[in-house]
């Protein structure tokens, strides 16, 4: 027996010490074979009992097409061999329900159990279906670089359709109205296939010199027939056949680290209905009159169509219409009839699918298709991206799911293309550009994540000598805003001002004052807007910030959100620690909110406006008053999706 290999590319498998969990393992066939790109759970049932109808319902909308299910993983502690054949067994059975076919019944799939005490996975690999003896792998390959492994030969494909869908039904039988729907579907499935359609084939990117001209794939050239990967057998009696997905791709040579979805070269492909033909002579319009034999109502349905799919640069073009772009719509449209049906004759679900690359364990995009009549607030959508988070191995204690980060695919640049940005044009991260601090031997604790700086005289207003409290909030809203904790606008000092005499705290006269804040008024603002607690700690002097600083590197460790130190009649946001637990020497990386000049992230550092601040400087000047009181706002990361 030859030995076997496989190779895993997600950084970890998600093992719990669950005895029911039960993963299934992604694919793709774009990558050598038995290779797992990604885990997804089974939330539907358990080891012994999924429930394969709901979970491919979930996994076809949520799945690319360019990716497969090509395994599962159980736990056990022993009989390793007998439950992996239960583990092959139910992949298959789910690998089943997503194509519709029978294909994987000669396919080699991954069986896998955990051992939930050592915490080992042991592999096995069945040749097919009706194979009685499982092959042991006898290497696990770990792939360093697992993202550029996927991204360095593969891209994206996009496609979207808007369509109004028109139908009409008796009044006096409402009860029609189903199939009457279910039968318009298959005429728009069956148009996707339609020799007349074609499909328009183009780089999404603007930014390199040699972009391709668009190419058009005719209806009639498409290969429905050939099962993936056996490209080879497609038909090679013209240039248009053998054009791959490479022609639209990038022909730069990209730096290992920028190998993601994000950076991936995307190919948008559009549909064109158009059925005009040409005549050998010419004819008069015709306009045809159908009368209906009794009353009728006519109902439009929208549905917004958004796929993409994973490729191979060098899978030809009509391949990756035929078997990725209209299966993917196929897919999706029928997703969204199955949630719309119930509702024909009420107010229609508002329906719109959006991409995700929510973690590094995760090296492709998601699909997820939300309901938008009440916003992503009301709690059945918070229940659904609890359910995504669960099935993903996503923390539960922070937004990966929102609408706000969704992959952004209008820009045509694609380094550019993250998660839809919700910050403005004002300086981002300035911490990152400063030299580290002077502690010897300290451990640096630091934000998490990005923040903008707002400083004195920004959007045209003099704020100088008062509004210092006012920029450090506003710096703390905008890191939540940007960690997609909240979608508000960062609030200027009038709204502040108006949420405070809204809550009680203080009164009408003070909205358009130059009246200071301090870090209580703060924790009052965030509870109001966003939701969001405080923690707030109180030291009668200046030289006790020191004695904090362990309280506040666990802060950043565990939080990660900016503070705001508030003393006498000034402000400063606080954006980390750096802390010699065994001397007791320490430094304050202070964001300084009096600063008066340019967004010019030079010259804010350049003059000490972002810097490292010791409690008592090299002589002997403090930094922090012994003579003020001191206010510190640590703002608490919410446990949300």
């Amino acid at each position: 027996m030859k030995n076997r290999t496989i190779r895993v590319l997600c950084p970890k498998l998600l093992i719990n010490r669950n005895e029911s969990l039960l993963q299934w393992l992604i694919g793709s066939p774009f990558l050598p074979p038995l290779t797992i790109v990604s885990t997804i759970r089974c939330i539907h049932g358990d080891s012994s009992s999924p429930d394969y109808h709901k979970e491919s319902e979930d996994i076809r909308t949520l799945l690319l097409k360019g990716f497969d299910v090509i395994g599962a993983l159980v736990m056990g502690d022993s009989d390793f061999e007998n439950k992996a054949r239960k583990a092959l067994d139910a992949a298959r059975r789910l690998r089943k329900l997503l194509s519709g076919t029978e294909k994987s019944e000669n396919e080699e799939m991954i069986g896998a159990v955990a051992n939930s005490c050592s915490g080992g996975i042991h592999f096995f690999i069945s040749k097919t279906e009706k194979t009685t003896n499982l092959e042991p792998v006898s290497l696990v390959v770990h792939d360093d670089n697992p993202e550029k492994y996927v991204w360095e030969n593969g891209c994206l494909l996009r496609c979207q359709l808007p369509i109004k869908l028109p139908f009409c039904f008796p009044v006096n039988k409402p009860s029609d109205a189903d199939n009457v729907f279910l039968r318009a579907i298959e005429v728009v499935i069956a148009n996707f296939k339609d020799p007349k359609v074609a499909y328009i084939v183009e780089s999404s990117s603007k930014t390199f010199a040699d972009v391709a001209q668009p190419v058009l794939v005719c209806g009639a050239e498409l290969s429905f027939g050939i099962d993936l990967p056996n490209v080879d057998l497609l038909a090679q009696d013209s240039e248009q056949k053998l054009l791959r997905c490479a022609h639209f791709c990038s022909k730069s040579i990209s730096s290992p680290a920028s190998f993601s979805a994000e950076n991936a070269d995307v190919l948008q492909v559009s549909i064109l209905f158009n059925r005009s033909e040409k005549f050998l002579k010419f004819n008069s319009p015709v306009a045809e009159y159908f009368p209906a034999m009794e009353e009728a109502r006519l109902l439009i349905v929208d549905f917004k169509l958004e796929v993409i799919c994973y490729a191979a640069k060098d899978l030809p073009l009509i391949y990756a219409v035929s078997k990725l772009i209209i299966p993917g719509l196929v897919d999706q449209l029928n997703s969204m009839k199955e949630v719309m049906l119930p509702h024909l004759l009420t107010q229609h679900p508002k329906l719109h699918p959006y991409h995700f690359n929510p973690s590094r364990m995760m090296l492709h995009p998601v699909t997820v298709i939300y309901e938008l009549n009440y916003g992503e607030t009301e709690m059945k959508q918070v229940d659904i991206r609890k359910s995504l988070h669960l099935r993903l191995g996503l923390p539960f204690d922070r937004p990966l799911l929102r609408i706000t980060n969704a992959l952004d695919f209008s820009t045509t640049d694609s380094s550019k293309r993250n998660s839809i940005q919700t910050g403005s044009s004002l300086v981002k991260d300035v911490h990152t550009t400063i030299p580290s601090s002077s502690v010897s031997g300290g451990i640096t604790s630091l934000v998490q994540g990005s923040y903008e700086y707002y400083h004195y005289l920004q959007d045209g207003l003099d704020d100088s000598g008062w509004g210092c409290a006012y920029r450090s909030l506003q710096t703390i809203i905008s890191w939540f805003r940007l960690q997609h904790y909240t979608s508000i606008d960062v609030p200027s000092h009038r709204e502040i001002q108006l949420t405070l005499v809204d809550i009680g705290d203080k009164d009408h006269s003070f909205i358009g004052s130059r009246e200071w804040i301090g870090a209580i008024e703060l924790s009052f603002v965030l509870d109001k807007l966003l939701g969001i607690s405080s923690k707030v700690i109180n030291v009668m002097s200046g030289a006790e910030l020191p004695e904090k600083c362990r309280e506040l590197a666990l802060h950043f460790e565990n939080q990660g959100t900016p503070i705001m130190i508030g003393g006498g009649v000034l402000a400063y946001t606080l954006l980390g620690v750096d802390y010699n637990e065994a001397s007791g020497d320490c430094a304050f990386l202070i964001l300084d909110p009096h600063y008066t000049g340019t967004d010019d992230l030079k010259k804010i550092v350049n003059g000490g406006w972002c810097g490292w601040k010791k409690a008592v400087d090299s002589k002997g000047k403090s930094f922090f008053l012994h003579d003020n009181f001191y206010n510190l706002l640590l703002p608490q990361r919410p446990n949300m999706v």
